[in-house]
């Protein structure tokens, strides 16, 4: 996938304090000894120690810096790596890089780090992807999430769910080569069990795949209502800035507003919309029409009215979940149990609502260390090997021949490893890592 040599590549921010600059593969190590003056070269210094000294081209000094040394294989990468602590200013950064590329090494493509340590079996695919996240996460059940998966997360799980489906589709195709003589070497009645228990495993994994994918990208909440019911003033109540424009003028809203804020670790996405009536104003229209897209692909709707008034009539999905909200309701003193009732413009009530919304996202599990799936590539590939799972245990109960089991299995197999990189294409290889910045 990547072409071999020594790469660098910043693996910090630059332009703080201090920045670190990542080397790796073999000759890593003499790139860097060939530009640094210590007390001792580099290449006689053991693994895993730190050193200091300068960076020099010639007898210019570029910066003083920390150099640490990790030996093949006991790396991020499992090749000989060097990592350089200098100071962050663009302009070392930048000379230090050039030094180096000018004494051997080359930059880094994005991924190209992960994409190594994965190739040496330091990591596997998901972990790797893992990486990413854990980079990207900004809360902390996605913290959370992505630090349980980069640990080995479900990978474990799988692997032994693999590893036993492999070892009764050798038995089954042991079978085949007896074929003549009628000899059974795969017990039914463990396949049978093994079978089932794998359907469980994939479908619990399945199953987290709502929260995951929630918690990854952010919970869309979308704020509906009639006109002039103070969506606008609650989405600016709720993200506590003056984002949305708030008028007593009917239709002010013609346009979605998007927000977001992390209500106890999870990432919530509002989007405040258009009031939802009859007119014949263009521009209205198209905010209603929009309004009514962003209902659509939202996980949360609250649905927001006003004492005496009515709630919006909403077809929800499966996934979707709604929350009827009275607002301006400082004055009702019957309210229905069903309902919350709040006052975006004084503050009454907020608290109830954000404990409700965070109340629609489970993660329990999550913090417990339980796996959970927030990648639509691991879903998807749970999903195709499940139904090969649901295949095979009819065919065992149809009493099917030993071929058709082992084939029905084999494709389990094959998804199963897709997931964690044990059968994958450098197609795939190459949208995953690219993905990635540079420095990873």
């Amino acid at each position: 996938m990547f072409s071999r040599g020594v790469i660098v590549a910043p693996a910090s921010g630059v332009g703080g304090a201090v920045t670190l600059i990542r080397l790796s593969g073999e000759g890593s190590i003499a790139c860097c000894d060939a530009v640094f003056e210590g007390l001792k070269p580099l290449r006689a210094v053991a693994t895993h120690t730190i050193h200091y000294g300068v960076i020099k081209d010639k007898d210019r000094v570029i910066d003083d810096v920390l150099v640490a040394v990790f030996r093949a294989p006991h790396s991020y990468t499992g090749e000989d790596s060097v990592e350089i602590s200098a100071h962050g200013s663009q302009y070392i950064v930048t000379e230090i890089i050039e030094l180096l590329c000018r004494n051997g090494a080359r930059l880094a493509e994005p991924g190209e780090f992960s994409a190594r340590a994965f190739a040496a079996g330091r990591i596997d695919l998901s972990q790797a992807e893992a990486v990413a996240d854990i980079i990207a996460a900004d809360s902390k059940a996605a913290h959370t999430m992505a630090a349980t998966q980069m640990r080995g997360g479900y990978s474990d799980e799988l692997n032994t769910l693999r590893e036993s489906l492999i070892e009764i589709v050798a038995l089954l195709e042991l079978e085949l080569d007896f074929a003549e003589e009628d000899v059974v070497f795969a017990d039914r009645s463990r396949l049978k069990s093994m079978l089932e228990n794998a359907i469980l495993v994939t479908d619990k994994l399945m199953h987290s795949f709502k929260t995951g994918n929630a918690i990854r990208n952010g919970v869309s909440v979308a704020i509906v209502g009639a006109p002039n019911v103070g969506k606008s003033t609650l989405l600016n109540r709720l993200i506590g800035d003056e984002r949305a424009m708030v008028s007593e003028i009917a239709g002010t809203t013609r346009d979605t507003v998007e927000e977001s804020i992390v209500i106890d670790g999870i990432r919530f996405r509002f989007i405040d919309t258009a009031g939802i009536h009859d007119t014949s104003d263009r521009l209205e229209k198209m905010g209603i029409e929009r309004t009514l897209k962003a209902i659509e692909r939202a996980q949360i709707i609250i649905n927001l009215s006003e004492p005496n008034g009515a709630f919006e009539t909403i077809t929800l999905s499966e996934e979707q979940q709604e929350i009827r909200v009275i607002n301006k309701s400082d004055t009702v003193e019957v309210q229905d149990t069903d309902t919350l009732y709040i006052s975006a413009k004084h503050n009454i009530g907020i608290d109830d609502l954000l404990s409700a919304l965070r109340n629609t996202v489970d993660t329990d599990s999550l913090y417990r260390g339980e796996a959970v799936v927030s990648n639509a590539r691991h879903f998807e590939a749970l999903r195709l090997s499940q139904h090969s799972l649901h295949a095979a245990l009819q065919a065992l109960q149809d009493c099917k021949s030993s071929e058709l089991l082992a084939e029905e299995l084999r494709q389990a197999i094959l998804n199963l490893g897709e997931i964690t990189g044990h059968i994958t294409s450098d197609d795939i290889l190459h949208s995953i890592f690219s993905k990635f910045c540079v420095g990873k």
